[in-house]
C-alpha cells in the first residue's frame, strides 16, 4: 500500500527505501517529462552547471560515476561532452528509470545498484555525480561515504539538489509553487497520487545547503564549495576526495 500525503515516508529507514524504489520505478515512463515541464527546461541547465563543477577535462578519458542516476540525464550529460572520451557508470537501484535511460549516450552505462553498497573496489573512479538523489537516500551520511571510499584521491564530487529559498517574496512563491501546483501536475501527468508530493515534502526535510557542505567534509570530502542557483531552488556542492 503506497503512503498517504499525511504519511509520507521521508526520515530514512527501510520504509523509505521500498518507497522511493517502488514510486521512482513507477513513475519512470513520464520522469523525463515531467522534470522539463515543471522545471520549464531550466533543469538542463543546471545538469550543464554540475558537469562544469566535475573537473572532468583532468581526466577525460576516466571512469566516472553517476550516483542515483536515474533515467541517465545527468551521466549523458557528461557523456555527451565532444571532448568526454571516458566512460560513465550510472548506478541507480530503480531499474525502469535506468531503462528509460538507454540510447542517451554511448559512453554512459547503466548498472542496477543501491548507492549505500557499491559493488566497486576502493578509489576505482576519477569523479562522481549525484542529480537530486542524495535526499533519496536513506542514511545521507553513509551515502556520502561511501561515494568518497569509490573515488580517487583528488577527485570531485558534485551535488546538484533542490534547496529552498531564503528570500521573501521568492520564498513564498516558491512554497506556493511546491506544495500546491507541482503536485497537482505531478499527479496528472503521472497518475501516481504520492510521488509529487513526496517531493516537496523530501526536500523541506532535507538538510540545508551549509549542513550538506560540513557532511561532506566529514565524509571525507576537502575543499567544499557550494552555490544556490535561481533564486535559492536549488544547489550545487562540490568537494574533492582527500
Amino acid at each position: 500500500m503506497l503512503a498517504t500525503d499525511r504519511d509520507l515516508p521521508i526520515t530514512g529507514g527501510a520504509e523509505k527505501r521500498a518507497y522511493v524504489q517502488q514510486v521512482f520505478s513507477s513513475i519512470a515512463p513520464r520522469y523525463d517529462l515531467l522534470n522539463h515541464v515543471l522545471s520549464l527546461n531550466i533543469d538542463r541547465w543546471w545538469r550543464r552547471i554540475a558537469v562544469r563543477q566535475l573537473d572532468w577535462e583532468r581526466a577525460p578519458a576516466g571512469s566516472y560515476l553517476d550516483l542515483c542516476a536515474g533515467t541517465l540525464d545527468l551521466a549523458a550529460t557528461l557523456g555527451n561532452q565532444p571532448t568526454f572520451t571516458g566512460h560513465v557508470i550510472g548506478a541507480d537501484f530503480a531499474l525502469p528509470m535506468l531503462l528509460r535511460g538507454h540510447g542517451k549516450s554511448p559512453r554512459v552505462v547503466p548498472l542496477s545498484a543501491d548507492a549505500l553498497v557499491l559493488p566497486f573496489r576502493d578509489a576505482k573512479f576519477d569523479g562522481a555525480t549525484v542529480g537530486f538523489g542524495v535526499r533519496n537516500l536513506t542514511d545521507l551520511d553513509a551515502g556520502l561515504k561511501e561515494a568518497a571510499r569509490v573515488l580517487k584521491p583528488s577527485a570531485r564530487l558534485v551535488i546538484l539538489e533542490f534547496t529552498t529559498p531564503r528570500w521573501q517574496p521568492m520564498r513564498a512563491i516558491y512554497f506556493a509553487y511546491f506544495r500546491h501546483v507541482l503536485p497537482l501536475i505531478g499527479r496528472l501527468i503521472s497518475k501516481h497520487t504520492t510521488a509529487y508530493s513526496y517531493l516537496p515534502e523530501s526536500v523541506l526535510a532535507f538538510p540545508d545547503p551549509d549542513e550538506l557542505a560540513r557532511r561532506m567534509v566529514r565524509a571525507g570530502f576537502a575543499s567544499v564549495e557550494h552555490r544556490t542557483l535561481l533564486g535559492g531552488i536549488c544547489a550545487w556542492h562540490a568537494g574533492t576526495k582527500e
